[in-house]
């Protein structure tokens, strides 16, 4: 936005607080994929590796132990930040939506500009009642995902998205 001065204002809607757990699972899901692989690793290395030194050797259950007590902590807080910074608004002509969690991403995207609007649902997703918005523009640097919300919220705002951007086209003509 051109002109605005100060940092930009939260778009006014959440995802669904269901979001969070999805997020759990998702955590969850590298959580015990990262511990497994430090479990072989700790399993794979021996007495006889030489360029280990010889206490981990002797302890390599602290390689998993380690990477289980690091990890931890993100599980639990990644989920909850992420609903805390996830916001979407669709106002006027525009689509506004943030995301992330260790980094933030603003996308706005005109709806003038929007090719296809899709819905998409993953496993969890759709055991949760959740789904994602998948707008698409010309430029990628201008498109968006809006994922978490609730699978009405996600129908009727992909239901609206595709009305006005069709009334656009229509009045463009």
């Amino acid at each position: 936005m051109r002109g605005q001065r100060g940092p930009l204002r939260d778009p006014s809607e959440r995802v669904s607080r269901r979001a969070i757990v999805l997020w759990l699972i998702e955590a969850l899901i590298g959580f015990v994929l990262l511990v497994g692989g430090a479990v072989l690793v700790a399993g794979w290395i021996g007495p006889d590796w030489k360029i280990v030194p010889g206490w981990l050797s002797g302890n390599v259950w602290i390689l998993p132990v380690a990477v289980g007590a690091v990890m931890l902590p993100f599980v639990i807080v990644e989920p909850l930040w992420r609903y805390a910074v996830h916001r979407w608004e669709l106002s006027g002509d525009v689509v506004y939506a943030r995301s992330g969690w260790l980094s933030r991403e603003w996308v706005f995207v005109p709806v003038s500009r929007i090719q296809t609007v899709d819905k998409a649902q993953g496993w969890f997703e759709r055991a949760l009642g959740l789904a994602t918005v998948e707008i698409r523009t010309a430029s990628h640097a201008g498109s968006s995902t809006i994922k978490g919300l609730d699978y009405e919220v996600a129908a009727r705002l992909a239901e609206e998205l595709a009305r006005r951007t069709q009334e656009l086209r229509d009045d463009a003509t």
